[in-house]
Formats: C-alpha cells, structure tokens, sequence
C-alpha cells in the first residue's frame, strides 16, 4: 500500500492510493483525525505532552476531544513545525527532567502517526512533503524520522508544490505554467512550477528528493524532468500570525487572557468568518463561572490584515516571483492556473486580493487541504524522476571592502546531480607561515527579507526588519570539519597553493578533492564534506 504525508504547521493529511479506483483517497485515522464539513478529515497538528520521559503524548484532534486544546500549562504544543531546524532552540521549557526540542516534538508526533498508519495498513511505500525552501537540516530530520520505519521498501520525499499541481491535476489538464500558492499556518510560499509532458509520456511526474538510507533498484532509473520550479517567494507569515494579530485586537478591547483557550477561540472566529460575514465564539466555563464570548465582522477582520500591512506583504512576495519569472522568460499572462493549497489560502481577502492580479477563471481552489498529499502520492505510482539542487552552496570568505563575512557562490541553485565534471577552485595562503587552509560550506538561501522570530510567552511571533542579507545555513562549521588541507611547508601569501575540485554525487553528498599545487601531491581525493540538497 502507498501511503502519503503532508505534515503541515496546522493540520496534516494522509492519503492512500485506491487500486479499486486507480485514484487518491484521504485516510481517516483513528481518534487523530477531525471531520470537518466541506473538508477532508484532517488531522490537527498539536500535540500534549503528558509525560515526557517515556514519552506518553497524546495528538490530533484527541487533545480538542479531552478538552486539553484549551491547556493553560506548557504541555500543549500547536505550530511546532516552524521551530523544526532552526536556531530557535532553547525557548521551550523541561518536562518532567527532559529538554524538549522542536524536533523532539515533530519526532512523537509523526511517530505516533505512523504507528497507527502500520497497524491500519501494509505500507510498503510512503511519500512524505517538503517546503521547497526548507534547509538541509529540515529535511535532514525528517529522512531520520522517516529511514527507521520497519517494513517499508521505499521513502521518498517530495516538494510540496510539485505536489501540488500533481494534486491539481495540472499535467492532466496540459497545463504549462502554474503559481502554486501554499498558504498554511506557518508560511506563505508562491512557486511557479513549469510542467511538461515527456514525449510519449501520459502520466503525471515529479521531483523525488531525498531517498531513505537504503539501497533501492529502481532508484537509478531516472528519466528526464518533467517539472521545475522555476520562481519562488516566501516568508514566515501564517494563519498562526493572523490569529495573534486578533488575539492582540481582542485583548486591547477586553482584555482577553493569555492563553491557549482563547488563541483557540480565536481560531474558530477567523474560520468562521471566511464563510459569513459575522461571527461569534462564546466560552463558559459551569465550575468557574469564567465565560468569554469574541464577535467580529468581515470588514472588522479586513481592518486588522490592513493596520499589519497584510496586503502589502503579499505584493512584495508576488512581485519577487514575477520579477523572477520575468527573467526565465515567463510573464504573468503566461501564468495558466493559480492553484490555492493551505487553509489561509480560503480567507476572502487573500481571494480578493489574487483576483486583482489573475483573472477569476484561472484561480483554483477546489482542493486547497488534500491537493499536497495526492500530489505526492502520484509520486509512488512509478512515475518518472529527476533531481536536482533547490540551493546554491558556496564558502565562506573575508570581505574586506565591508569588514564582514560574505559567501562565495560555487554550486549553483538547479545544478544537476550527479555531476559529470568538477568544479575546481584554486586558494592561496591568507597569513605569513600559514599551517592549514579551513574552508566553510554554506547553503545558501534568497536573500532574506529579514524576519526576526521570537517568542511573546508561548506565543510564535515574527517581525518583519526589512531588506536583508543572505540566509545561509553553515553544513561544516565545527571543530575538525573546517580544515580541508594542512600545509607543509607553511603557506605565504602570493601564489595559488592548493587546487580543489567539488562534485555532488549520485546520493547527493557535496565531495572534495584536494591538491597541494607546490608538493604537486593529492591531499583529500573523493572526501564528503557535507550531505546537501
């Protein structure tokens, strides 16, 4: 049985493939999921932690049914997925004598998803999805997550707009050029993918990502790509920040308490209002005699999104991805289908907005929650695959016109992989009697619009500070990994010293050889230095 995973900062989704009807269907599981009207039954990504140290948790829609989605303490855990791989840790409080990480967090919570998958199903092939700008590290965590499975022939992993046109039906459709506009709790991402039909092919493609650590026959067996995402823009701004600009709102009008009950609350009021144009959510509490009751009106909500700047901060993003589509040769009329995934994406105002750019008819919206997982699980059916590099990497370097470190770029974002030939680069000595040369290997992000992100109390705030530098996620900087040649004798500034040639092969791991250009000797020959994606 193929089984595919769309874990999401707000809900997730598992699907199957149906041989009966040679088609996706969304799977139910037990106690996780929700059955919501008009949707399909998602799984809430939230956790409680109840004991941490064996550890006994319990997840989805089983916290709402115990009333602990409304928990007062630190033990609830929502948006947890934004904290994967990133600098953030250290914010999150000990349980029960364990230091709990974001990825500890994530660990339990698809655990415990697949535990109950295998005792529902024979799976022996899983997809799971990706943000298409998620960092090495992201995905890094979630191959070890996902590589101790038993009894599973084949993981892959997927990038989530890829999947979604899949899910869309776009290659079905001879569809060209489509805006996947992915707009969840946690992120917003605009990607334009470019789809095309292989001649004599009739079956949807995709990108598979990173294989499990095992071995697979049919691994090799790639053809050509088929798709590309060729344009892509995003930022950290999602439902989850919506619901704390009308947390914000709320306390100042009526002093709403700090608490998950009433982020809960206002939850719902924002679903609710992405149907009518009045809503209301009323908690009463019979022991405490504590109630809160929250109303709010479409143009009310409207107000808000516009006093945060909402709007504008979705024109920059879609201007960074026609500028960049402009410049591989695509302009906006181009653009067959706007394809809308996440559940932000259903907010009114979003709709407006993406209709002041595109014309109704091209704006899909018919499967914004299940289109990612079925995508994805076409990906299992045996269709073709290619890889290739989402980022760029480069080293790191002393720039002395700004007094700063900067970064070189010598893989470029797209490269193909396996490399045929190298890419050589030649150093020198930076000191009088240099002993060695340490290189630093960046994988290097877009140009970040500068969001900072912190905590407000249990709160996940970002802030947007404006025109950025680089983002970059170092993959070698720690003791013993930066020294790529020790030099005997000594280096001098002045002349080329070593010679180095990188390659990325086949299981995509970034590999260097290294030649002493003066002793004309072979230092390093095929040497890892880091996995990359």
């Amino acid at each position: 049985m193929a089984i595919a995973i769309d874990f999401g900062t707000s809900n997730t989704l598992v699907t199957r493939w149906n041989v009966a009807k040679n088609e996706p269907e969304v799977l139910a599981l037990d106690r996780l999921s929700q059955q919501l009207v008009n949707n399909p039954p998602l799984i809430p990504s939230q956790l409680y932690v109840a004991d941490a140290s064996k550890p006994d948790i319990i997840l989805g829609q089983a916290v709402g049914d115990r009333g602990l989605d409304g928990a007062k303490d630190q033990r609830l855990y929502r948006n947890f997925k934004r904290g994967i791989g990133t600098s953030m840790q250290g914010f999150l409080p000990e349980l029960d004598g364990q230091k709990v990480t974001f990825e500890k967090l994530g660990n339990w919570f698809l655990s415990e998803i697949f535990q109950q998958l295998q005792q529902q199903e024979n799976i022996d092939s899983l997809v799971m999805t990706v943000p298409v700008d998620s960092f090495e590290s992201y995905r890094s965590w979630l191959t070890d997550v996902c590589a101790d499975l038993p009894n599973i022939d084949k993981i892959q992993l997927l990038d989530e707009p890829t999947a979604a046109a899949l899910g869309y039906g776009a290659l079905e459709q001879e569809l060209k050029q489509v805006l996947v506009v992915d707009f969840g709790g946690g992120t917003v991402d605009f990607s334009l993918v470019e789809l095309n039909l292989t001649q004599g092919q009739s079956k949807p493609t995709g990108f598979i990502l990173r294989w499990a650590q095992k071995s697979y026959a049919d691994s090799t067996a790639q053809k050509a790509k088929t798709a590309k995402v060729i344009a892509k823009a995003g930022k950290n701004l999602g439902g989850s920040d919506l619901d704390n600009w009308l947390f914000d709102y709320f306390q100042q009008q009526q002093n709403l308490p700090k608490d998950a009950l009433s982020l809960r609350l206002i939850e719902r009021l924002k679903i609710k209002l992405s149907e009518k144009n009045q809503a209301t959510e009323v908690y009463y509490n019979a022991e405490t005699f504590e109630s809160i009751e929250l109303s709010l009106d479409r143009p009310g909500f409207e107000t808000i999104l516009q006093e945060q700047g909402f709007l504008g901060q979705l024109d920059e993003l879609m201007s960074q991805v026609l500028q960049q589509a402009r410049r591989n040769g695509v302009n906006k009329d181009d653009i067959e289908a706007v394809l809308l995934v996440g559940g932000t994406s259903q907010i009114p105002t979003v709709q407006t907005w993406l209709k002041s750019y595109f014309p109704e008819e091209k704006i899909k919206n018919d499967n914004p929650f299940g289109a990612i997982a079925a995508g994805a699980l076409q990906l299992a059916q045996g269709f073709e695959l290619k890889d290739f590099l989402y980022h760029s990497y480069g080293i790191r370097y002393w720039n002395r016109r700004n007094k700063c470190h900067d970064w070189h770029p010598i893989i470029p974002q797209g490269q193909p992989y396996p490399m045929s030939q190298p890419i050589e680069l030649t150093l020198g000595a930076s000191i009088e009697q240099q002993p060695n040369i340490e290189l630093i290997i960046g994988e290097l992000g877009e140009k970040s619009t500068g969001t900072e992100i912190y905590f407000d109390g249990d709160r996940l705030v970002t802030k947007n500070l404006g025109q950025g530098q680089a983002n970059v996620k170092p993959l070698n900087d720690r003791d013993g990994a930066r020294t790529v040649a020790k030099l005997d004798p000594v280096g001098y500034p002045g002349s080329d010293r070593i010679k180095l040639q990188f390659l990325v092969d086949g299981d995509r791991c970034l590999r260097v050889t290294v030649e002493d250009l003066l002793r004309n000797l072979t230092l390093l020959e095929n040497q890892k230095v880091a996995e990359i994606s």
